[in-house]
């Protein structure tokens, strides 16, 4: 028996339910959203020309770079910035001011997640009506699929998270381990570590980003939503298939019990104590910040696969922006969003920052992609990363009401994970919840 008690990985953020979530499809003033029909992007350049003033709220940490180099190119737009300081509170204080009827922005940032909660009120507008699907080729697949609805344009990515296999070289080497290209490898190489001391990973059964992201790349889709109905499948071919090789791990003491995110696990990935990590491509810089000791030791390869063939990824993390339905400047909201997330000065901070683009332009740019990361070992670490997000499958889908799922992620699956049983026990107890609350909610929820 495992311990019955630990710290839950603080690398997730606490996520909050967000109280008055019901089942409805229309917009504020009660008529019903239809997917509107096609617009000229070129509103979005008169509405630059035009200029005005917007609000804007979002978290990211290099959004007042982006307004200050934006005001400066358009200096007849002011855009009003409303930090909200965290995804959570953010999403708490957007539905708040929703319900309220006023006091939202024009322009948000939104973690993919939270689309589906938004949408489906009607609070996003329809960015198709304004031209905007013209950018769809300027995108990954996946970061566009996540942003738009039944073909409807609801908002443009930012930054993602394409997961990858980040590895300790120097472990691997002395173990004589190559580089997992399976799961069953995988499995193959925790035996070994774990007779020399070292674990092939944490146990971060607390974080429901790292569930959601190996279903995703086992080729599991278990949530579907078609306006009020919603079908929850936790057991579906991709979550049994993950579910039953992680507790296999996860019985054979395979996993370090140190919380993700605390000194102990930054020091254990130091010194080579955790082998490897699974994380979208922000762990990069993460990483190199919380391991320094680490430098020199670790690369990055591609997720393993369930049956070696082509190289199969998933997002994790990642956000996006909207306008808002209420907004009574809505092109010239989106016009800064275009600014945003295709200008090259926009995408350039993001990345400087540490964001990873979803631009093909950064993806397929030499400079990008060629650039040699001296903590990993000088490894094009970009080149990895890019081609993870090339291979994400699209089609994935989020709960409507996704924030207050993965807040009981840790008391359904996360307990299991406390207790050593069978994860697959945990998702069935996480989809009983779900159903139980989107009935509440008023929506039709099928198993």
């Amino acid at each position: 028996m495992r311990r019955a008690t630990r710290a839950l990985s603080t690398m997730a953020a606490a996520a909050l339910a967000v109280g008055g979530l019901a089942a409805c499809s229309s917009n504020g003033d009660g008529d019903t959203v239809d997917a509107g029909s096609p617009g000229d992007i070129s509103q979005l350049d008169a509405a630059l020309e035009e200029g005005g003033s917007i609000t804007y709220w979002g978290w990211a940490p290099w959004t007042q770079d982006q307004i200050d180099a934006f005001e400066a190119e358009y200096p007849n737009v002011t855009v009003d910035f409303v930090n909200t300081t965290s995804a959570s509170d953010h999403n708490v204080k957007l539905q708040n001011a929703i319900q309220a009827g006023n006091g939202a922005p024009d322009a948000v940032q939104l973690e993919y997640q939270s689309f589906p909660q938004f949408t489906l009120p009607g609070a996003l507008a329809d960015l198709s009506s304004l031209g905007m699907d013209a950018l769809e080729d300027q995108f990954t697949p996946s970061t566009w699929s996540q942003v738009s609805e039944n073909g409807v344009l609801r908002g443009l990515p930012q930054d993602s998270g394409p997961m990858a296999m980040f590895y300790n070289a120097r472990v691997f080497e002395e173990q004589g381990l190559e580089v997992p290209a399976t799961w069953d490898d995988y499995v193959a190489a925790a035996e070994v570590l774990k007779a020399s001391g070292s674990f092939i990973t944490n146990d971060d059964g607390g974080y429901s980003g790292l569930g959601l992201g190996m279903i995703w790349q086992a080729g599991g889709r278990p949530f579907s939503a078609d306006g009020e109905n919603v079908s929850i499948d936790l057991q579906d071919e991709g979550s049994v298939r993950w579910a039953d090789m992680w507790t296999e791990l996860l019985q054979s003491d395979s996993l370090a019990m140190i919380p993700g995110g605390t000194e102990e696990w930054g020091k254990s990935l130091g010194d080579g104590t955790i082998a490897t990590v699974v994380a979208g491509g922000w762990f990069a810089g993460l990483l190199a910040g919380a391991a320094p000791d680490g430098a020199g030791d670790w690369r990055v390869a591609p997720m393993p696969t369930y049956d070696g063939g082509e190289p199969v990824s998933a997002e994790q993390g990642g956000s996006g922006q909207a306008v808002l339905e209420s907004s009574e400047n809505k092109a010239l909201a989106a016009a800064f969003l275009r600014w945003l997330n295709t200008s090259e000065t926009s995408v350039g901070i993001v990345m400087d920052s540490g964001g990873f683009p979803t631009t093909r332009a950064q993806l397929e740019d030499p400079g990008f992609l060629e650039v040699e990361s001296e903590y990993f070992g000088g490894q094009k670490v970009n080149e990895v990363l890019a081609a993870a997000a090339e291979s994400v499958p699209a089609g994935w889908q989020y709960l409507p009401w996704q924030a207050y799922a993965n807040s009981i992620y840790a008391d359904t699956v996360g307990q299991v994970f406390l207790e050593g049983g069978d994860i697959n026990d945990g998702l069935i107890a996480w989809q009983d919840e779900n159903v139980a609350y989107g009935n509440d909610q008023g929506f039709s929820v099928n198993e």
